[in-house]
């Protein structure tokens, strides 16, 4: 697992990368981890790809990376998660200092 110790013994960050298949383009998926991730003052991106996936990727504490985990497998009224693949990243790959939408 990437993690990096905060200055002041603050929680260790996790980055992780989330690509979900399903029904999750079109059920306004990217709105709702948008909303949801910066609501937990997470960092990073959620995506479409060209397959139909949702793409995400955070940075955030292991408890909001967990807290979002779950919400991703579930997604917003209306999407259908059929699988999820979860992989811990290099916190390099997390260049945002907010959450956003990457187009």
């Amino acid at each position: 697992m990437s993690r990096l110790e905060g200055e002041g013994g603050s929680p260790a960050l996790v980055a992780r990368r989330w690509v979900l298949s399903g029904r999750v383009q079109g059920v306004g998926f990217r709105w709702f981890v948008l909303n949801r991730a910066q609501a937990m003052g997470a960092r990073g991106w959620v995506r479409n790809t060209d397959d139909g996936a949702v793409e995400v990727v955070a940075l955030a504490s292991p408890s909001t990376i967990d807290m979002l985990d779950a919400l991703l497998a579930k997604g917003p009224p209306g999407a259908y998660v059929i699988q999820v693949q979860r992989d811990d990243v290099q916190q390099e790959v997390v260049d945002c200092k907010s959450f956003t939408i990457k187009h």
